[in-house]
């Protein structure tokens, strides 16, 4: 009986009622009916007052002779019947006396209309409440698919959607890289398909598996791919979706969605977002609420009261393990956590060619290349990428996606859209000076990432772009790489001092990111002489609470002090080693800024051509 929807027959109920009551109002006759002769005998003594006859030719003109027609009066005089109104029936033949009779005693006669059935008049009638009714139908299930759906009574259940086998093909074939997570991944769906393979052996499915990673990198296509390998049912839900104003909803929901699974078992439940109701309990932070830890509660019964041969597994994910409660992450519950992480230049060339399967690609389109450009790019970006790039062909009329097309893509993605401002040529030079200060700092300075492009085009929020492109992705980095990079971006305020005397405003974003560089290097890495190996903490994340609560710092305020002098000096030397670059190398400035000038974007081959093959004048490190 679970199959019915109960509000919609309660509903047809209802109304088949009211039609029914309307019927028989609108039958309904209170008009006694008497002989002919008994109504003639009436007019004679002048006991009737007016009749309706029921018929009219198509003119409206009442028919005389009156025969075979039906006559409906009210008695008016002074020996009137108990009842008032009155109906007979004219016999067929013709009476042709009649109306006479009526004219001579004063009788008022009316002709009532036969055009209007029935029917018609029931409709007439019934329809505004119809349409009154459908409204408030239509209100009340407008609200409870807001609130949850599932009908009068269904409040509380699951908003779960359900894939099966025949509604999702999505496999592991479509999940490009993540080479080490794909083998658990192939032991869960193993252990699906055959249950009974680890069951001889004493193994026991895993209750949850918490996929963790930064936004993009494939953990809700990787969980279908899982359902979709195995070929089981797989129910999928936000973590918000549980969350009602009303306490219990959430717990509720959570129960059903259990259950439906289990009747559906061996299935997969996938919740994204956990940390959307997995956070830690009583805290009072994050929307901490008693609706959102009874739902949590739920979710932590339920998964801890699966049987062994439930063939039920719980797939999560989230980009915040650190705010997760511990009681969700414990053994017994989500028993293995698997890492996601960015795709590395192999995987990203996998994934590139899986989003250009129905791309049609011209020749010169390098997918290794592309793969090389796009370091720190998630699965989403590339994917992106791709649709970005062939946006672009389309717009020019192209018929194939060209290398052009993914670099402007590319491009677009970094740094924004390009902007149609109108720069004042003072501005401009200065610009293109601040520009060519990072790009020689980065062609010149050892150890450093390759130039790529150099532009002032202004894009986004950014009036130019110096662009340094890794040759292979890094993992570690060394001290010597990291001083590199901030001499880079302390290189166009120095190119402005060389050049103009004068600083601007330009190099705001170079010293916020200069600065919080310099102080991990020297509070987390233990990169700076004077203070050593030590790690302090300066307002970092609680391990549980996350952001939303800062950990105190756990030093001096003399050694605050170290540390602010320590950020201090270091800054300063980088930016003395990036004038010293650029006040040997003057004639390269001078040369880079005026191809800037002239064709407002250089590629990494045009400053090949500009610099000329020596590298110039180097200055050593003076850290």
């Amino acid at each position: 009986m679970s199959g019915f929807n109960w509000s919609r027959i309660l509903w047809i109920a209802l109304i088949w009622i009211l039609i029914a009551h309307l019927f028989r109002f609108f039958s309904s006759d209170d008009q006694k009916k008497i002989s002919y002769t008994r109504f003639k005998e009436n007019v004679i003594r002048e006991n009737v007052n007016e009749i309706t006859v029921k018929g009219h030719d198509i003119s409206g003109r009442f028919k005389s002779p009156i025969k075979g027609e039906t006559i409906k009066g009210l008695f008016g005089g002074e020996k009137t019947p108990e009842y008032n109104a009155f109906k007979t029936a004219v016999p067929s033949f013709e009476d042709e006396n009649l109306m006479n009779l009526l004219e001579s005693n004063d009788v008022s006669v009316n002709v009532e209309s036969e055009g209007r059935s029935l029917f018609w008049t029931l409709v007439i009638s019934i329809l505004p409440w119809v349409l009154i009714i459908g409204f408030f139908v239509y209100s009340s299930r407008k609200f409870q698919q807001s609130m949850g759906g599932g009908g009068l009574f269904g409040f509380g259940k699951s908003k779960a959607r359900l894939y099966t086998k025949s509604t999702s093909n999505i496999t592991l074939r479509d999940v490009a890289g993540l080479a080490n997570a794909k083998k658990e991944f192939e032991e869960i769906i193993d252990f699906l398909k055959n249950p009974s393979k680890f069951r001889n052996l004493g193994g026991e499915l895993p209750r949850g598996i918490l996929l963790v990673g930064p936004p993009g990198v494939g953990k809700t296509l990787t969980a279908r791919a899982i359902a979709g390998e195995a070929g089981v049912p797989f129910y999928s839900i936000s973590g918000s979706e549980f969350i009602e104003m009303f306490v219990g909803v959430g717990a509720s929901r959570v129960r059903d969605m259990f259950k439906n699974a289990k009747k559906e078992a061996p299935s997969i439940i996938f919740i994204d977002e956990l940390d959307s109701i997995g956070r830690v309990r009583g805290t009072g932070l994050g929307g901490g609420h008693d609706e959102r830890e009874q739902t949590l509660n739920q979710i932590l019964s339920e998964m801890d009261g699966f049987t062994i041969h439930e063939n039920v597994i719980v797939l999560a994910a989230t980009n915040r393990p650190d705010v997760l409660d511990p009681a969700l992450v414990r053994p017994g519950r989500f028993d293995r956590q698997i890492t996601l992480e960015l795709p590395q230049k192999n995987a990203r060339k996998e994934i590139l060619k899986v989003h250009t399967r129905d791309i049609p690609l011209a020749s010169d389109a390098d997918l290794s290349e592309m793969a090389s450009k796009t370091v720190g790019f998630s699965g989403a970006d590339l994917k992106n990428l791709v649709n970005e790039a062939a946006l672009l062909a389309a717009r020019e009329e192209k018929d194939k996606v060209h290398n052009e097309d993914f670099d402007r893509a590319r491009d677009k993605i970094i740094m924004g859209i390009e902007r149609e401002d109108i720069i004042q040529e003072e501005e401009k030079r200065i610009i293109a000076y601040h520009e060519a200060g990072h790009a020689l700092v980065a062609k010149l300075k050892d150890g450093t990432d390759p130039l790529e492009k150099v532009s002032i085009i202004p894009r986004g929020r950014s009036l130019g772009a110096t662009e340094q492109i890794p040759e292979e992705d890094r993992h570690n980095f060394s001290r010597k790489y990291l001083l590199g990079r901030i001499a880079v971006m302390l290189g166009g305020r120095a190119a402005e001092k060389l050049k103009f005397e004068d600083i601007t405003t330009g190099a705001g974003d170079d010293l916020k990111k200069t600065t919080q560089l310099v102080r991990r290097m020297v509070c987390q890495w233990g990169m700076s002489d004077g203070l050593g190996p030590v790690s302090f903490r300066h307002g970092e994340p609680h391990p549980f609470l996350g952001r939303e609560m800062a950990e105190q710092k756990e030093f001096s305020e003399e050694t605050a002090r170290v540390i602010d002098e320590e950020i201090r000096r270091i800054i300063k030397d980088m930016e003395k080693e990036a004038e010293k670059i650029l006040n040997s190398n003057r004639e390269k400035l001078e040369a880079l800024a005026e191809g800037l000038l002239e064709n407002e974007s250089l590629s990494k081959e045009d400053i090949d051509e500009i610099l000329g093959p020596d590298r110039g004048c180097l200055a050593n490190t003076m850290f």
